[in-house]
């Protein structure tokens, strides 16, 4: 049916009797109701209701008619009130996106939450398309670079995302180890295909190396990760991932220009609700604890 509006209206009027009765339930004018009645009569070919002084009665058609918007109406019911659940409580999917980089500082939060609330469904997006909260493609965001400007976006500060500069054991084998900074142009670097990365540390690498030494390129970070601890060339890695990976040696010391600002962002209509709610303060509780 191309108008639900017509057939809620119908049902109130078979419901309520009146056309004044349908009006307050619906709170629309009488001369609305009547002319959605007139509306659906027309579109049908048939009388849904006999008139008479005392109201109207649906007839053998609007009767069969009523039934559908019965069961309809009785179906937005049961769906508003799942709907109403799910906000209220800790269970269904969790859309998380965050960029590559940090799945593995993430993915372990993610796991122990769904251990603590195993009604809710992880959905975890990274990638360079930046998913839309206003368009419901996810429930928290995990951005770094610049803080975002998004209406309608609620914006913590999180944390910055160091990063190191690392050569392999297998690299260093193969090529050596740059004797400092003015060394770098002599050597081989895993960078990302994207020229035009925001990346601070990418730009000031890109300040101090000519393109040619950039001999391995990748779009996604994972495998830019890879790339470095095979051997293809030095390459910058969160520092979490230098402490744990032993194959892993620092280049020159770790700058702070290089760093870059983790923000959560959340849309504010789904900022308060219990789930979102749970999984930021797990999320903020266990950076928290991680701090010396």
């Amino acid at each position: 049916m191309d108008n639900w509006d017509e057939i809620r209206t119908a049902f109130q009027v078979a419901r309520k009797g009146t056309v004044s009765g349908a009006a307050e339930q619906l709170g629309v004018h009488h001369a609305t109701v009547i002319r959605h009645i007139d509306a659906l009569e027309q579109r049908l070919g048939v009388k849904l209701f006999q008139r008479h002084a005392r109201g109207y009665t649906a007839t053998e058609a609007g009767m069969d008619l009523l039934q559908v918007a019965q069961a309809t109406d009785d179906q937005f019911t049961q769906l508003a009130g799942r709907i109403k659940g799910q906000g209220e409580g800790v269970s269904g999917d969790l859309v998380i996106t965050s960029i590559a980089m940090v799945s593995h500082l993430l993915t372990p939060i993610m796991i122990a939450f769904q251990a603590e609330y195993p009604d809710v469904r992880i959905r975890y997006r990274t990638g360079d398309r930046v998913f839309r909260l206003e368009y419901g493609e996810a429930h928290v965001a995990i951005r770094a670079g610049s803080m975002p400007e998004e209406p309608d976006n609620v914006v913590q500060p999180f944390m910055a995302q160091r990063m190191a500069l690392v050569a392999s054991d297998a690299y260093v084998a193969k090529h050596g180890m740059p004797s400092g900074e003015d060394d770098l142009q002599n050597h081989r670097f895993v960078v990302h295909d994207n020229d035009a990365t925001r990346a601070p540390f990418g730009r000031w690498l890109r300040g101090v190396v000519t393109e040619d030494r950039f001999m391995y390129r990748a779009t996604d970070n994972r495998n830019m990760q890879d790339a470095i601890i095979a051997g293809a060339g030095i390459g910058f890695v969160i520092e979490q991932e230098r402490d744990s990976n032993p194959a892993l040696t620092e280049v020159i010391p770790s700058r702070d220009d290089w760093s870059a600002p983790l923000w959560l962002v959340t849309h504010v209509d789904l900022h308060r609700t219990a789930k979102v709610q749970a999984f930021l303060r797990f999320l903020k509780d266990h950076f928290k604890s991680q701090r010396p």
